[in-house]
């Protein structure tokens, strides 16, 4: 069964279409290492939380969007081979100067399935 990776990132509103255009190059990375599918979701409706949230999962300050990503992955096997591969892209050259987010406030994780209907 499939392997994803799933992120979640507040990003200035200010800096969407940034976001979108560094989202959309790093798919294709992605997608040359063996992903099956990458997907980008801009919050429109995330609520604040009684104890917990996305924004204060990321920290997300006022002026930020919480954005909600997975990647899909034929298997743990591909995902690892892959994610080296996407490490080493020179495509995925990027810093902090041109990086549209606070990636230290990302928050990431590997996830078997268990249910896809």
């Amino acid at each position: 069964m499939s392997y994803v990776d799933g992120f979640v990132v507040p990003v200035p509103a200010d800096k969407k279409e940034a976001y979108r255009a560094l989202a959309e190059k790093a798919a294709a990375v992605f997608k040359k290492h063996g992903a099956t599918r990458v997907v980008e979701c801009w919050g429109d409706d995330v609520p604040d939380g009684k104890i917990t949230d996305f924004k204060g999962a990321v920290k997300a300050q006022p002026g930020e969007v919480v954005v909600f990503s997975w990647i899909v992955w034929p298997s743990k096997e591909a995902r690892d081979e892959g994610n080296k591969k996407v490490m080493e892209d020179p495509l995925m050259n990027m810093d902090n100067e041109t990086t549209p987010f606070d990636a230290k406030r990302m928050i990431f994780g590997g996830f078997d399935v268990l249910l896809d209907v």
